[in-house]
C-alpha cells in the first residue's frame, strides 16, 4: 500500500481550508507535566470543555466541533499519551485509570478546576476512569459513541482476538493502509468527501506505539467497572451516539445509558465520528451540557 502523503490529502480545497483553520484558530500547546509532555489544541475562552479523542484519531479532529463551541466556551482537546506530540505512559499495557492519571495531571497544570469532560469512543473510557478514580476536576461529563472495553470477565476472551487482530492490522498495512480504510466505518455513507479526507488526515499521524497502548487498554479494561457502586458520584453524566454508528452502535449506547440511569441523545445522520460528520449537532448537545455547568 502506497503511504499518504501531504500531498495526496491535501489536494481537495475543503482539506486545504481546515487545515488552515487548524493553524490559525486551533492551535498546538504542549504543557511539562514533570518527566513527561501532553500536546493539545485549544480556543477560546469561558467555561472549560475538555475533548478526548478516540483510538484512531487525535486533538486536531475535533477542529470543526471546537470552533462552534470557541463563542461559547475555552476548548481544550488533548493528544492522549503517545499521541502527537504527548509522551506515552510507562506501562506497556496501561489501564484506562493510567491515562485517567495522567488526564488529571493535565488539568492541574493547565490550571482547570472545573470543566464538561467529553470523552468520544475511547476517550469515554479515559473519561469514565477519571470520574471512577476520584478525579474531580469534572463537574459535568458527556460520553459520546462510548467504547465499553473487554476487560470484563465475559469478554476477556474476546477482547485478546481483538487486540491481536487490530494489532495485526497495524503490523500489515501500516498506519497508511488503515488511513485509508478506516473513513467507511468511522463514517456513514452520507458523509462528504471533505469529512472522509479529513479522518484520513488525521489517522495518518498516529504513532504505532501509542496506538498499541490504546488497544491494550481498550482489549483490557472496562467502562463499566469505573460506574460501579455510584463510583462517579453525583456528576451529572449523558451518553451520545450517531444514528449510523456501526462501531459503539446505538443499541449498545443505549443499552450503557439505561444500565446506568444516564440520558440518552441521538445525533441523526452521522457514524463512529459523529462529531466530525455532524459538528454542529454535537456542538449543540455540549452547549446544552455547558449551559446546565454554568
Amino acid at each position: 500500500m502506497t503511504a499518504l502523503t501531504s500531498a495526496t490529502v491535501t489536494c481537495a480545497e475543503a482539506l486545504k481550508d481546515s487545515l488552515s483553520l487548524l493553524e490559525g484558530r486551533f492551535t498546538e500547546s504542549t504543557v511539562d507535566i514533570g518527566n513527561s509532555l501532553v500536546s493539545y489544541r485549544s480556543c477560546g475562552r469561558g467555561p472549560a470543555i475538555v475533548l478526548l479523542h478516540g483510538i484512531s484519531s487525535g486533538a486536531a479532529s475535533w477542529l470543526q466541533c471546537a470552533l462552534r463551541l470557541e463563542p461559547h466556551a475555552q476548548v481544550i482537546a488533548w493528544n492522549a499519551p503517545g499521541y502527537g506530540r504527548s509522551t506515552p505512559l510507562p506501562q506497556a499495557q496501561p489501564t484506562a485509570g493510567d491515562y485517567a492519571e495522567r488526564l488529571e495531571q493535565f488539568l492541574a497544570a493547565l490550571g482547570i478546576h472545573d470543566c464538561l469532560l467529553v470523552g468520544h469512543s475511547l476517550g469515554a473510557m479515559m473519561a469514565g476512569a477519571y470520574l471512577g478514580n476520584g478525579y474531580r476536576r469534572a463537574s459535568r461529563m458527556l460520553l459520546l459513541s462510548p467504547a465499553q472495553g473487554y476487560g470484563s470477565v465475559e469478554n476477556r476472551m474476546r477482547g485478546q482476538k481483538i487486540a491481536q487482530e487490530r494489532l495485526d492490522v497495524l503490523h500489515s498495512i501500516g498506519v497508511a493502509g488503515m488511513a485509508e480504510r478506516s473513513p467507511a466505518r468511522m463514517l456513514s455513507a452520507d458523509a462528504s468527501d471533505a469529512q472522509r479526507a479529513w479522518v484520513r488526515w488525521n489517522i495518518q499521524w498516529l504513532n504505532p506505539a501509542g496506538y498499541t497502548q490504546a488497544v491494550h487498554m481498550l482489549c483490557g479494561d472496562d467502562l463499566r467497572a469505573y460506574a460501579a457502586d455510584g463510583a462517579w458520584g453525583k456528576i451529572p453524566a449523558t451518553v451520545a451516539c450517531g444514528s449510523a454508528d456501526v462501531v459503539t452502535t446505538p443499541a449498545a449506547s443505549l443499552e450503557l445509558s439505561r444500565d446506568l440511569d444516564l440520558p440518552f441523545h441521538l445525533i441523526d445522520h452521522a457514524g463512529h465520528a459523529c462529531y466530525i460528520e455532524q459538528a454542529e449537532a454535537v456542538a449543540a448537545v455540549l452547549r446544552s451540557q455547558l449551559f446546565q455547568l454554568t
